[in-house]
């Protein structure tokens, strides 16, 4: 009997990778969905592909750059004129990184190639620290998504964000448990040489590993 298929939407960070090593240990036969949107940081699809080969798993890239560009420009991801902030998620600035719809976006092309697959699942990794600042990394998103994407086809898709009720702290300690290998992960949203250590998605990151008690493997300025 062959493995169940499901598709993951893979950032190339540490929810998203930790969730590929996750379901791979479940036993799915997994296919990774990355996304170009014109992000400053898009170096994270480096890291997504090279993960993707170390586990053998299929990956896909979606080009949408030129919709993140024309479209989804009122964001510090993708648009030139607004600088990423520093400081922690829970200030207001923070908001400053919200792309418009881009989880909906996202979602609805997992769903997409997951039909195509005949895949019964799309897995993503939203996690509780979003929910200050990203609303469709909320329960009451999720929910509502689970409810459209099974009236959206004939072919039922399920909708999975197993970490929706865990911080990035309890992310790193899962994975340490599966072997993620961190060094192959991609967080800053500035997009530089190396991680600034200063953005939102960078701090929450230093203090996820502080948390699971080890040093983070990449290096920052």
């Amino acid at each position: 009997m062959s493995a169940e298929k499901a598709v993951i939407i893979l950032s190339g960070g540490v929810d998203s990778t930790t969730l590929l090593y996750d379901i791979l240990s479940q036993g799915y036969q997994v296919y990774a969905l990355s996304i170009d949107y014109n992000q400053k940081h898009s170096k994270e699809l480096k890291f997504a592909k090279k993960t993707c080969k170390k586990l053998n798993v299929v990956h896909k890239i979606a080009d949408l750059s030129g919709v993140g560009k024309n479209l989804l420009y009122r964001s510090a991801l993708t648009s030139q004129d607004i600088s990423v902030p520093d400081g922690n998620y829970k200030e207001e600035s923070m908001k400053q990184t919200v792309v418009p719809n881009r989880n909906m976006i996202f979602l609805s092309l997992a769903v997409g190639f997951a039909i195509s697959l005949n895949a019964k699942k799309v897995f993503y990794g939203a996690h509780a620290g979003d929910h200050a600042v990203y609303s469709d990394c909320r329960k009451e998103f999720v929910d509502a998504m689970k409810q459209a994407i099974l009236l959206a086809d004939w072919q039922p898709v399920q909708l999975e964000a197993p970490y929706l009720g865990l911080d990035k702290g309890d992310i790193v300690k899962k994975g340490l448990q599966l072997g993620v290998d961190y060094s192959l992960t991609w967080s800053c949203y500035k997009g530089a040489r190396k991680p600034c250590g200063k953005c939102g998605t960078c701090r929450e990151r230093l203090e996820a590993f502080k948390k699971a008690g080890i040093l983070d493997p990449v290096k920052y300025y």
